[in-house]
C-alpha cells in the first residue's frame, strides 16, 4: 500500500480501515488529499449537466421545502439560478473525465465489483439535499469551498411524506464538522447525514454498489429467461370430460409444476450472471465502433504503445471467465495473467503486449472493434 492511500484513510492501512470502519463506523479525515484541486470548473460541470447522456439533478430549497428537477438542463437555466440554496448533482462524472476516473481508482482497494461511480455536487451557499441516509457506503471528499456536515446514527428513520427527496422527518445528528478542500468523510450505510454549503463549493461522492436482494433476484430471473432451454410441450392424453370447464384441475397444475421443476441453476450459472450484471454499462453509456484497423495493425500498435480500457469500460474476472461490459467469455489459460492485469490495472504496457498469445490478441481485437479499449 502506498503512502497516498494511507493518507487517504487517515493514516490507517487498508486492512485496518476495512476491519474497523467499513460498514461499521464513520471516519473523518482531514487533509485526505493534500492540495486537492477541483476536478472540473463550474462551467465544465454545467456543460456535463446539459448533456443528454449524463444523469443530473437540480435540488432547490425555499422556505424549508425542497424541489428536484432532472436534467439535462439548458445552460441559460443554470445561469439564472439564485445566489443561494441550490445544489446541482452530476452522476457518473468518471465516465466523462479522465481526472475524475483517476480519483475513483484511488479507491481500488475496494473491489471494482463494489465500486460504482463518482458524483460531483456543486452547491451555492445554503445548498444541500436535506438530512437523509444512504443504503451504501460513501466517501465524501471536499473538492472546493467549505461544506458543513452533521451526521450520526439514529433510530428514527422515518421520512417526510410526499417529499420529492428521501428526507428524514426527525434528524438528530451526533457530530458537526466543516470540510474544506482535501478533507474527507466516510459514512457506512444507514448513517444519517446532512451537508450544507457554507460558500460555493464542490463535493465528490465516491459511491459503492449495494443492490437490494430483490433487484438481484429480478435481474437473475431475466438472465435465466435469456438462457433457458426447457424442452417439451404441455400434453394431457388422459384428459377426461368435465362439468366445470372454468376450473383449473389439479392434474394440469401438477404437470405445469413438473415442467417448471426442470428449471435448474448452479453456482457456475450464478457466477456467470453476476459477472454480466456487474459489468453491464449504465443506460446512458454508448460505445463507438473502434474503426477499420486490421488485426495485424492492432497487434503492431499495442506492441508499440500498449493498451488500456476505455474509462467507461468495466472488466471483471473470476477463475473461469472474464466479463466485459455485460458479456462474458471463457478465460483462456494463455491469457489469464494478461487479462487479470488489464482488469486490475486497467492497462497493459507495451512490453506485456509483445508476449500475448494469438488467442489473447483475438479477444482484445474484438473488444477494440467494439470501442471498449483505447
Amino acid at each position: 500500500m502506498n503512502e497516498a492511500t494511507r493518507r487517504l484513510l487517515g493514516g490507517h492501512t487498508t486492512s485496518a480501515f476495512l476491519r474497523r470502519y467499513w460498514h461499521k463506523e464513520a471516519l473523518l479525515v482531514g487533509g485526505a488529499i493534500a492540495g486537492f484541486p477541483a476536478l472540473l470548473t463550474r462551467e465544465q460541470l454545467f456543460g456535463l449537466a446539459a448533456r443528454g447522456d449524463v444523469q443530473s439533478r437540480l435540488v432547490e430549497r425555499a422556505r424549508g421545502r425542497y424541489t428536484q428537477h432532472d436534467g439535462p438542463f439548458r445552460r441559460a437555466r443554470l445561469a439564472r439560478l439564485p445566489a443561494r440554496n441550490w445544489t446541482l448533482l452530476v452522476q457518473g462524472v468518471n465516465l466523462h473525465d479522465d481526472a475524475a476516473d483517476a480519483l475513483l481508482r484511488r479507491f481500488a482497494f475496494i473491489p471494482y465489483a463494489r465500486l460504482d461511480d463518482l458524483m460531483i455536487s456543486y452547491a451555492a451557499p445554503g445548498g444541500g439535499v436535506g438530512p437523509h441516509f444512504d443504503s451504501y457506503d460513501v466517501f465524501l471528499l471536499q473538492a472546493a469551498g467549505r461544506r458543513r456536515w452533521r451526521y450520526g446514527r439514529q433510530q428514527d428513520m422515518r421520512l417526510l411524506p410526499d417529499a420529492p427527496l428521501r428526507i428524514l422527518r426527525h434528524f438528530t445528528p451526533q457530530h458537526d464538522v466543516t470540510l474544506a478542500a482535501g478533507d474527507m468523510l466516510y459514512l457506512p450505510p444507514g448513517y444519517a447525514h446532512d451537508g450544507v454549503a457554507l460558500d460555493e463549493c464542490m463535493t465528490c461522492s465516491i459511491g459503492f454498489r449495494a443492490p437490494a436482494h430483490q433487484e438481484l433476484a429480478e435481474a437473475f430471473v431475466d438472465h435465466l429467461r435469456d438462457t433457458l432451454d426447457v424442452p417439451g410441450r404441455y400434453a394431457d392424453p388422459d384428459l377426461r370430460s368435465t362439468r366445470t370447464p372454468a376450473r383449473i384441475d389439479a392434474h394440469m397444475q401438477r404437470r405445469v409444476a413438473q415442467a417448471l421443476a426442470a428449471i435448474r441453476w448452479n453456482r457456475d450459472e450464478v457466477a456467470r450472471f453476476l459477472g454480466r450484471h456487474l459489468t453491464e454499462p449504465k443506460a446512458e453509456v454508448v460505445f463507438t465502433w473502434g474503426g477499420d484497423r486490421t488485426r495485424a495493425a492492432f497487434a503492431r500498435r499495442i506492441a508499440r504503445v500498449g493498451v488500456a480500457l476505455d474509462r467507461r469500460t468495466q472488466l471483471l474476472y473470476d477463475d473461469a471467465r472474464c466479463y466485459m461490459n455485460g458479456e462474458d467469455a471463457p478465460m483462456p489459460a494463455s491469457a489469464a495473467t494478461a487479462l487479470a492485469q488489464l482488469a486490475d490495472r486497467r492497462a497493459l504496457a507495451a512490453e506485456a503486449c509483445v508476449a500475448l498469445s494469438p488467442e489473447t490478441i483475438d479477444l482484445l481485437y474484438d473488444w477494440h472493434r467494439h470501442g471498449f479499449l483505447t
